[in-house]
């Protein structure tokens, strides 16, 4: 019996041994546990993620609506701008009348300076020294008078006789890439649709178009083709990004096609407005030559082909480059030192110079490079 009674009591010792050291490393994980609970960051982000997506979509909403709120009122600001533009003259006091275009000739055009510089078609307005009648928003008609065009790229500058307008703001045509977004202002019609916004994108660049008038046949060059609706009473009238610049002049449409219309770019024309804008005067110098860039020789010469340059198609008898070492179907690489690869590289260096200036051509002829000084002449 006392061996029994002994053995019992150490197997209770044991046990108790056993179950302190199960409760010690119960109380250590526990504490384990424990802590490494308070350590865990629960913080609000997880909960505030759906806050911070609702925000964002809020903000989207608002930039939304803000973006088209400043576009409505750049395009109201711009149409202040616009002008209507008519060869004949309307009894009332306005041109924008029920008469359709075809009987008044009514285009459009824009306000370039605050001093009554208007620039447009020359096609809306008619060639230099020609007449016009120019209605303004407010609804005052004035005459005007033709002081420059140029049937090339079918540009005018037309002056009436007004004060403290505004003009519009130019952009940079250069600078522009296919699928921005544009609109369009113009007079499709008449009086019930004039200052009309149309809207699009830039579909192209640099195009080239074919134009048959008269049985004749001419081309228009690095022109930008645009899907806004351009009608035949929206000529003249600027081609605008949604910050309000313009970036071109609206000039014809494919009529065989929607959604294809042209502009010419305004880059080109922006010496010739300087120069009005400074001396009221624009004395145009010229070169004397007929030239094409690459996008244009495929309708001339299939067989021809060169990367860069324009070619030289014609040289003007008696003008500045006859008589020099230029000949026809030589490639103008350069003059000066601006690269020439359109004709409206070469037509707005030469806008920036006067008559009897000399200018430097670089010139490929096969494989023989040559360079050629010219005087340039005046119109």
């Amino acid at each position: 019996m006392k061996k029994r009674k002994k053995y019992t009591k150490k197997s209770i010792k044991k046990k108790v041994i056993m179950t302190s050291i199960i409760l010690i490393f119960l109380w250590i994980f526990a504490f384990y546990l424990y802590i490494t609970y308070q350590n865990i960051e629960v913080t609000p982000s997880n909960y505030e993620a759906t806050r911070t997506k609702s925000t964002i979509e809020e903000q989207t909403v608002e930039s939304e609506e803000e973006k088209s709120q400043t576009i409505a009122d750049m395009l109201e600001e711009t149409t202040r701008k616009v002008v209507g533009i008519s060869k004949l003259k309307n009894t009332g006091s306005s041109i924008f009348s029920s008469n359709s275009e075809n009987d008044l000739g009514l285009g459009t055009g824009v306000i370039v300076s605050n001093d009554g510089y208007i620039l447009s078609n020359e096609h809306v307005t008619g060639a230099k020294y020609s007449k016009c009648y120019v209605t303004l928003e407010n609804g005052n008609t004035y005459d005007g008078t033709v002081m420059w065009s140029d049937s090339s790229i079918d540009l005018s500058i037309t002056k009436i006789n007004a004060k403290n307008l505004e003009a519009v703001t130019f952009g940079n045509s250069e600078n522009i890439r296919v699928g921005e977004s544009v609109y369009a202002i113009g007079n499709p019609i008449g009086y019930e649709f004039r200052r009309t916004v149309t809207s699009g994108i830039i579909s192209a660049k640099n195009r080239t178009i074919k134009i048959e008038e008269n049985d004749q046949s001419s081309y228009m060059t690095d022109l930008i083709q645009t899907d806004a609706t351009i009608n035949p009473g929206n000529s003249g009238g600027p081609l605008i990004t949604p910050n309000g610049e313009v970036i071109g002049i609206n000039t014809v449409k494919i009529t065989s096609a929607e959604g294809i219309g042209f502009a010419i770019p305004i880059d080109i024309v922006k010496p010739i407005i300087e120069s009005f804008k400074i001396t009221g005067t624009f004395e145009e110098a010229q070169i004397g030559i007929y030239a094409y860039d690459k996008e244009v020789i495929p309708y001339l010469n299939k067989s021809l082909s060169f990367e860069k340059g324009i070619y030289v198609a014609q040289i003007t008898k008696n003008g500045p480059a006859d008589n020099t070492e230029l000949k026809e179907g030589d490639i103008i690489t350069k003059i000066d030192d601006v690269e020439l690869n359109t004709m409206n590289d070469l037509r707005k260096y030469i806008y920036t110079k006067k008559p009897k200036d000399e200018v430097t051509l670089s010139v490929t002829r096969g494989k023989t490079q040559k360079t050629i000084t010219i005087t340039l002449g005046g119109i």
